[in-house]
């Protein structure tokens, strides 16, 4: 293969790399919410206009929504393509439209009925996507951080633009655009128009460097907070989870009307590039539990990933671990918390879900100086990881069949993931000899803990435990439950228990859950949130 063509294919990869993985359509069936027939993106009036800095208010006898930013107002009304900027005419590229309590405006007029008001010096972020989009290479190079520049040459900054043409469909001009700033990074978000709209975002460092950037499919956010959070209950501020290149921005969620000290929980995602929100179609379910938690007491820290705020540093390491995707940062949060005043050093708690609860006995062990007082495992894989992907479609095609869908397209997937599952078994394949055609990336990461079953290790392991886990749960099912069980039935510190209607996300849903229902608005159920509470306060 030569150099170039072996450039283009690095470059596809970071391209993909970079984004979210897009959602099958059996998770987002119902998702049409955010998107017209014409493929426009509809985004929250309120949400959208609070990132460019407009004011929103609402006339519910009008039926009308204004926004207003500087010297400028926009009168949308529900239902109607016609809308008023400054008292003059603008035809909207599809009408307002109210869907699960939120309205919906397409992504692009919104922008730019505001696009003279946002400010127009060109800053690195701003130059960074213009070189970028020209295929400047060797110019991009010149705006990273040390951090970053080792991972991103120039030669494949010269494709990354053109991947992710190939990946999202041509792109339109003028994309809008946002900022924000937490502990680590001051963040430039774009959203870009085309076939498949997307945003991208450029983290920046404190020398205002081109430290990281990230990329994703736009899909509307319809979370709605629970009826537990009551915001006088608790308090929230940033904190920064490890030092150097790769510390990460957090939040530190704490009971209020007291100094404490308070028990703590830290929390660990799931497989995937996720936000300290753990934010999946309509959910939050990290944000939920804080909130529920410190409204009963119990201080929480949540962080964004790893692989969600360092997404371009990683890229291109082919020996990422589960170790570091996981279980450093969890230990880095342990030992903030313990050094944080108001936290009481001797009850800090992990809970992870998913694939962090699948981590958890790699983290306990990983705590030298027994500074977890308790773990809770939250939907959390028993088994090995490759096992687990095989079980889940198999899962998923059961309840397709019982939903009366169409099953063809899910026994085609399943079959493909199964022979994923098969190679990574194959005893002839390890970290010294992977299939040079592995199509999961990093294959690294599946092989080096392809012998790793969690409730082995964890059978070796002594301190409180708490095992929750949903039954309508098709991503890690009940099954999975019944191996804790069985590995840890010699030990007396392990309490389980069980939900009926719970799924993945750790709501209650009625019908057989397939992943359809994640768009729509839910929230952990609270009776998750008390049983934790109970088990904390009990656990001394």
């Amino acid at each position: 293969m030569s150099k170039k063509n072996t450039s283009v294919k690095t470059a596809a990869s970071i391209a993909l790399a970079l984004s979210l993985t897009l959602p099958a359509a059996s998770a987002f069936a119902d998702a049409s919410a955010g998107s017209s027939q014409s493929g426009t993106a509809l985004v929250p009036v309120r949400e959208t206009a609070s990132r460019l800095g407009a004011a929103v208010d609402w006339n519910q006898a009008e039926q009308t929504v204004t926004v207003t930013k500087g010297s400028h107002t926009l009168i949308l009304r529900i239902g109607q393509k016609e809308a008023l900027l400054d008292g003059k005419p603008l035809v909207l590229r599809e009408p307002v439209r109210v869907v699960s309590g939120q309205t919906l405006v397409d992504a692009a007029s919104l922008a730019e009925a505001f696009q003279d008001t946002k400010e127009t010096t060109e800053g690195p972020a701003d130059a960074f996507i213009a070189k970028l989009q020209a295929g400047q290479g060797a110019e991009a190079a010149k705006l990273l951080s040390p951090n970053l520049a080792p991972a991103l040459p120039a030669e494949l900054l010269n494709q990354v633009w053109g991947s992710y043409e190939k990946l999202f469909g041509p792109v339109k001009p003028n994309p809008s655009r946002s900022e924000s700033s937490n502990a680590v990074h001051r963040n430039v978000a774009y959203t870009f128009q085309a076939t498949i709209p997307f945003s991208l975002t450029v983290r920046l460092n404190a020398a205002g460097q081109v430290d990281d950037f990230y990329v994703a499919g736009v899909t509307p956010s319809t979370y709605r907070k629970p009826a537990y959070d009551n915001a006088a209950l608790y308090t929230e501020r940033e904190v920064k989870v490890g030092e150097g290149a790769m510390a990460l921005p957090g939040t530190l969620t704490l009971p209020a009307g007291g100094e404490g000290p308070f028990p703590a929980v830290v929390l660990v995602h799931g497989s995937g590039p996720h936000d300290r929100d753990s934010t999946m179609g309509g959910a939050k379910p990290f944000r939920d539990l804080a909130v529920g938690l410190a409204a009963q007491g119990i201080a929480v820290l949540r962080y964004d990933k790893v692989t969600y705020e360092h997404t371009a540093k990683l890229s291109t390491d082919a020996k990422f671990t589960l170790k570091r995707e996981s279980v450093d940062d969890a230990i880095s949060a342990v030992k903030l918390l313990k050094n944080t005043a108001g936290i009481d050093a001797s009850r800090i708690y992990v809970a992870g879900h998913s694939q962090g609860a699948f981590a958890m006995p790699m983290i306990i062990d990983a705590d030298k100086d027994g500074s977890i007082a308790g773990a809770i495992l939250l939907s959390g894989p028993s088994g090995k990881f490759a096992d687990l992907l095989a079980l889940q479609q198999k899962e998923l095609v059961s309840r397709v069949k019982q939903s009366g869908m169409d099953a063809a397209p899910y026994e085609q997937q399943a079959a493909q993931y199964t022979a994923i599952a098969d190679m990574v078994n194959d005893p002839k394949y390890t970290v010294d000899n992977m299939p040079s055609q592995f199509p999961l990336q990093p294959a690294y990461w599946w092989f080096e803990q392809k012998n790793y079953v969690p409730a082995e290790l964890a059978k070796k392991q002594t301190g409180p435990l708490l095992i929750l886990q949903g039954e309508n749960d098709w991503q890690v099912p009940v099954s999975q439950l019944e191996g804790w069980k069985q590995a840890l039935k010699n030990r007396g510190d392990v309490e389980y228990k069980s939900y009926p209607k719970v799924n993945h996300l750790l709501t209650e849903f009625d019908g057989i859950s397939t992943g359809a229902e994640y768009v729509q608005p839910n929230n952990v159920t609270k009776a998750i949130i008390d049983d934790m509470a109970s088990w904390i306060k009990k656990t001394k």
